[in-house]
């Protein structure tokens, strides 16, 4: 069983002995889930067997056992950020990031579009996730994070930035409407947007989170954009636009400072 699951860990998986940070992008291959959940759901809230997510659960623990206790949220499209540590880790608040200086605590965050967002500062060892859906990057939950993790004593310069697979420019076609709200909210917006169809554009989120954590003091070089367009390649990834919008899988991004 663990070695079907092995191959959902690469080539996204980031590890870093000398930081003491293990982290990954998974993908949706190495699971017993089957239909649009096929097949390594990890989600129990999308209508999936239960007892599918539990062996999915059971065989990504065996496949990264340093993982640790995990820390979830209730993920609602805000800017909300949690701190999380040993005593709450079982607390599931409404908030889409979480921050944590707590060795062995992972940080968990679920997507099938939207960008999953992975900070770390090895040298002030503060770690944060966070869940960016295009409601989100207009809340500004990238300079949320950025700011959460300050408050942990992580300065933004010292932080660096993978953003995960995601649904990418080529695919990403939203209402000319909201591509102008992003325009007027979002400085540097409208660089990132090309026409679509008549009444609608495509929109670039990595690229405008990117120009967000530059922003919120983030060095460039400092982010990583990891992964393909979760649409194009939904054989590999969870896509709500490619299921048509119907209730799929969702993907696991995770992030965690191990103990030396």
């Amino acid at each position: 069983a663990t070695a079907g699951v092995v191959p959902i860990l690469r080539p996204w998986q980031r590890r870093s002995e000398d930081c003491a940070v293990v982290a990954g992008f998974l993908g949706r291959r190495g699971g017993v889930s089957i239909g649009a959940y096929a097949s390594m759901n990890l989600s129990e809230h999308v209508g999936d067997d239960p007892a599918s997510v539990e062996e999915n659960w059971r065989r990504l623990r065996a496949a990264v056992a340093d993982i640790g206790p995990l820390a979830r949220v209730n993920q609602v499209h805000g800017n909300v950020v949690r701190v999380a540590t040993r005593e709450n880790v079982s607390d599931r608040p409404r908030a889409d990031g979480i921050v944590t200086r707590e060795p062995n605590l992972a940080l968990a965050i679920f997507t099938a579009d939207c960008v999953p967002i992975l900070l770390v500062s090895p040298r002030h060892r503060v770690v944060g996730a966070l869940h960016a859906g295009w409601r989100g990057v207009i809340a500004g939950i990238a300079c949320q994070g950025v700011a959460a993790m300050a408050q942990l004593g992580a300065p933004a310069g010292s932080i660096r930035v993978a953003l995960g697979p995601s649904i990418g420019p080529c695919c990403f076609e939203v209402d000319r409407d909201l591509a102008d709200r992003f325009a007027a909210q979002i400085p540097g917006s409208a660089g990132h947007t090309r026409a679509g169809r008549e009444g609608k554009a495509y929109l670039d989120l990595r690229a405008i989170l990117r120009d967000q954590l530059i922003a919120a003091g983030v060095a460039a070089a400092a982010i990583e954009s990891v992964g393909p367009c979760t649409r194009c390649a939904c054989g590999e990834y969870f896509s709500r636009r490619a299921a048509g919008g119907i209730a799929t899988g969702l993907q696991m991004s995770f992030v965690a400072l191990r103990e030396e």
